[in-house]
């Protein structure tokens, strides 16, 4: 059991590790002045989630997913 906590806890730094990474590398959402012009109904704004910027959100929600799994499984008294 010592060696299959130790290996979740390791996976639960790298998850943390790579959540901050790409947390970092997203751009903020305010959109300044190109909310007042419409922006978001350009073509960039439409096609967002094929963007690079989509691929991180979508990583990010992954990650953010497995973070949780990993810290539910890893405080269940079967590693007590």
């Amino acid at each position: 059991m010592d060696i299959l906590k130790t290996i979740l806890t390791i996976l639960l730094a790298i998850d943390c590790i790579g959540l901050i990474v790409l947390v970092l590398l997203q751009e903020g959402k305010e959109g300044g002045l190109g909310g007042l012009a419409g922006a978001s109904e350009s073509y960039w704004g439409q096609n967002k989630g094929r963007s690079m910027e989509g691929a991180l959100v979508k990583i990010t929600r992954i990650l953010a997913i497995v973070f949780v799994l990993l810290a539910v499984v890893l405080n269940l008294k079967v590693f007590a």
